[in-house]
């Protein structure tokens, strides 16, 4: 497979890549069943994450600890050396004297990239602006497998900010890859960028764009919300306007296929109402589970533990 040093975009990867790290995760969660495993033991993770984060570095934390390794790092970098003006490259230069392998998130496009570029040691991108998030992605196709027990002949909507949500992009490039049909519902102001559409019509053309979840609804398998990301915003005029552009709750099902699923990447703030969190359809809390058997996977694969 073409997971080498990093992972830094699923756009590196091909749809049988994908579905081997999906096998590797499942084979650390039986491992795990059985017995404690210290896969990692005497490795160090370093988390730098320039932008806030709570599932993610969390998530990541726990993953090496949980097979047996030690995490270094920082979630806030005022109080690392960048606040005094050092650049990014010696960041990293410096970090990966530390460590083994470092997780990145980073509130400028490309800024993994050029980690990755710079370090010796294997590079994860935890998200990088605007522009991928491919670790989400990978836990997010794991919990479509999951709960629809397959990967093909699904029709999954992706709800909200389209625009700015790096998620949705991630995943919908990964997704592309499979036999599904892609439906992108939101605001006119933020619909999928024309190059990731473009993009993804290489590999799938089953794809359909619209403001008015109705008109589809009855088609979806998977509902994929997303917040409105109010930070990405440079007009915060335009943000106001938008903010409560679509909000699902439980009242909404019966209009949906009864075996619909929903997920969102978290964090939530108005699209999803607290009242759909105890049906059957909300899948966003198992969701986030699952971000540490695949970030575990791939740890063990960028160090070369599994294969």
């Amino acid at each position: 497979m073409r997971l080498n040093k990093d992972f830094i975009s699923t756009k590196d990867l091909t749809k049988e890549d994908i579905l081997y790290i999906l096998d590797i995760a499942k084979r650390i969660e039986a491992m795990k069943k059985e017995e404690k495993i210290n896969l990692l033991n005497g490795r160090v993770l370093a988390t730098l994450f320039f932008e806030p984060s709570t599932r993610t570095r969390l998530s990541f934390e726990s993953a090496m600890k949980q097979l047996g390794g030690a995490v270094i790092g920082f979630a806030d970098k005022t109080v690392t050396s960048v606040a005094k003006g050092e650049s990014l490259m010696d960041t990293i230069r410096v970090v990966e004297r530390y460590s083994d392998i470092i997780v990145m998130r980073h509130p400028l496009d490309g800024a993994a990239r050029l980690a990755a570029d710079i370090a010796k040691i294997p590079i994860i991108n935890a998200g990088d602006g605007s522009n991928q998030h491919p670790t989400q992605t990978l836990l997010d196709i794991y919990t479509i497998q999951k709960i629809k027990g397959r990967l093909e002949n699904l029709s999954i909507g992706f709800l909200g900010d389209l625009k700015y949500g790096r998620t949705v992009h991630s995943l919908a490039l990964a997704l592309s890859l499979f036999n599904v049909n892609l439906y992108f519902i939101s605001p006119n102001l933020l619909k999928m960028p024309s190059y990731l559409i473009n993009e993804i019509k290489k590999n799938n053309q089953n794809i359909k764009e619209t403001e008015n979840i109705d008109e589809i609804s009855k088609e979806l398998d998977v509902v994929y919300a997303t917040r409105i990301q109010k930070e990405r915003f440079s007009d915060i005029m335009e943000y106001e306007k938008l903010k409560e552009s679509y909000k699902l709750k439980k009242a909404d099902l019966v209009n949906f296929k009864s075996d619909v699923k929903i997920m969102h990447p978290l964090p939530r703030v108005d699209e999803l109402s607290y009242d759909l969190d105890d049906t059957e359809n909300a899948v966003y809390f198992d969701q986030l589970a699952n971000g540490i058997p695949i970030r575990q996977a791939l740890i063990c694969l960028l160090l070369g533990v599994l294969q």
